[in-house]
């Protein structure tokens, strides 16, 4: 949810910020004379309240002649009262709506959409398998051959885009979740396992409930939410609480299964384990003050980078375009590591700013100097997930079928150095 003070100090930046998302600035207007409806009923009722419970002292001290006008005026009284404090309550209810539908205000983004990122830099170096003298396989055919990946067993238990990790796979990718959680101890993180089930109002809290709320598993008879990231239950970790930050950030990663439905992408990645239903996945989450935030997101990006090191995959990082972003986010970069199979980039990670938007609608706030409490700011970032075995099996693939473990990962899978196929 956006800063109030803002919305009434400098409208025109939060409109500014709807038009480079492509969403509408006509919302900015809607919670302006919503918000001065209901201050102004609020004023009024105020004023009605405190004349009324004067004539309530007058109508104690008054004589049985002067009573009954005292009475009928009190009763009049009471009637607008209640008026103005239904006009109040229903204005502050249609703030509350618009409010929740107006985005992060962005913050150094790039303007445009899904195709205007910036590449901010190229690591590494990607692979020419043409001068190596074989043509690259698909990671589903690697893991099948390795006996990693069983996606038709996947499909015959659960559907469509649910799959088996087997044997070298179930090693993988705990290696690779051990690894990356080895990774935010040695910065300081504070490791959680998180619930995997949320309530509504944790859910909308993070803002994940608006436009692309087709894509969350809703359990109805509960009235729950299956997580998506692990930020949701690391997000409402701290939800109305006020939080000391004196010894600088909370920090937090988050070890969870994730669910997303992917609707709307039918057709897209279907084959493989890119683009499915369940994952697992280690998030980092940040609480800090407001003026750290920008240091926070550049330290979280360092972190995902380090863990690509650690995998030694070629890749990119970019800046996301503003009207790509999710709506929490005021900024957001990625690191897409290349896909040889595909001949494209292939996101693993992002991390995302997004400043004071989460924590004030989830009410974690912070106090300074024993002064008044203030808002803080939320940080979030992807140190591994399931995705990432994609691109280590098509990048570390060798030409009999077999795959180089990367340096960094041998130590979690018992100093194994390469995967041999079993098929």
């Amino acid at each position: 949810m956006i800063d109030l003070n803002l919305l009434r100090e400098d409208p025109e930046s939060i409109r500014d910020s709807q038009r480079l998302r492509g969403e509408d600035p006509g919302l900015v207007d809607q919670a302006l004379d919503a918000d001065a409806r209901r201050r102004s009923a609020l004023a009024e009722f105020e004023t009605a309240r405190a004349e009324q419970k004067s004539l309530g002292k007058q109508v104690a001290q008054a004589s049985a002649d002067e009573r009954p006008a005292l009475l009928a005026q009190t009763k009049q009284l009471a009637e607008q009262v209640k008026a103005f404090q239904a006009d109040s309550n229903a204005a502050a209810a249609e703030l509350d709506e618009v409010l929740a539908q107006i985005q992060n205000v962005v913050e150094g983004a790039p303007p445009g959409g899904e195709d205007d990122y910036i590449v901010v830099k190229h690591v590494g170096q990607a692979r020419d398998f043409a001068a190596e003298g074989f043509e690259p396989a698909d990671h589903l055919a690697i893991g099948e051959r390795l006996g990693a990946i069983d996606t038709a067993r996947g499909a015959k238990v659960s559907g469509s885009r649910f799959y088996y990790l087997t044997g070298v796979g179930a090693r993988l990718e705990l290696a690779l979740l051990n690894a990356a959680m080895d990774t935010a101890l040695a910065a300081g993180f504070n490791p959680v396992i998180t619930p995997t089930l949320v309530k509504p109002e944790i859910m909308a809290g993070t803002g994940f409930l608006g436009r692309h709320a087709d894509e969350i598993y809703h359990l109805g008879t509960d009235d729950l939410y299956l997580v998506g990231t692990s930020e949701v239950a690391l997000a409402g970790f701290h939800s109305d609480e006020i939080v000391d930050l004196s010894d600088g950030p909370l920090r937090y990663a988050g070890w969870s299964a994730c669910y997303r439905r992917e609707a709307g992408s039918h057709g897209k990645d279907v084959r493989g384990i890119i683009r499915v239903h369940q994952f697992h996945k280690v998030e980092m989450f940040s609480y800090t003050r407001v003026a750290d935030a920008a240091d926070e997101h550049r330290r979280l990006l360092e972190l995902e980078e380090k863990m690509l090191a650690l995998v030694d995959l070629p890749y990119r990082v970019i800046d996301t375009a503003a009207g790509d972003l999710g709506s929490s986010a005021a900024r957001k970069f990625d690191c897409e590591a290349w896909l040889p199979t595909q001949q494209r980039y292939l996101e693993l990670t992002s991390t995302s700013n997004c400043t004071t938007y989460q924590a004030r609608r989830l009410g974690v706030r912070e106090r300074v100097d024993s002064g008044p409490t203030q808002t803080v700011a939320t940080l979030n970032g992807t140190l591994g997930t399931t995705r990432w075995i994609v691109a280590i099996l098509e990048n570390h693939q060798q030409a009999d079928g077999s795959v180089r473990v990367p340096e960094g990962l041998r130590p979690y899978l018992g100093g194994l150095e390469v995967l041999e196929p079993v098929r």
